[in-house]
């Protein structure tokens, strides 16, 4: 199966969906997307595809968010999507993709809905949050 992870890895919760996608047997495509920042026209498929709107595409914690002055309402998404694409720390995380769709896995286990049911055992979250049982069934 082919995923994708839009990957930050300082960030736990990208790390615990890394993991998770690993533990159902898949090797995704990570990419660092601080690094290697999507285009605008993957930036805008991702959101879309994702059921989001702009705005709940971008991350505000530890961002230049509020400096650049992005709380404004009254900025387009168009504008939004320019801030997006000039400092990628904007862009939420993790995103991923895959043939079952795409999802911003926040919170982490999100990304479950997107994979299939091939986990390989139990999988508990970085801060011992149990997710996935010994049967590798969805716990919750």
């Amino acid at each position: 199966m082919d995923v994708t992870i839009y990957h930050n890895p300082a960030c736990g919760t990208s790390r615990n969906t890394l993991a998770m996608i690993r533990n159902a047997g898949i090797e995704p495509l990570v990419i660092e997307y601080l690094k290697t920042p999507p285009s605008r026209e993957a930036l805008l498929t991702m959101i879309a595809d994702a059921g989001l709107t702009v705005r709940q595409a971008i991350r505000e914690k530890g961002t230049p968010y509020l400096e650049l002055g992005l709380d404004d309402p009254a900025l387009s998404d168009a504008a939004l999507i320019e801030a997006m694409l000039e400092h990628p720390i904007l862009i939420n995380r993790p995103f991923v993709t895959s043939p079952l769709g795409t999802r911003l896995a926040r919170p982490s286990e999100r990304v479950l809905d997107i994979l299939p049911d091939s986990h390989k055992g139990p999988f508990s979250k970085e801060d011992g949050e149990a997710v996935i049982d010994g049967n590798g069934r969805r716990i919750g």
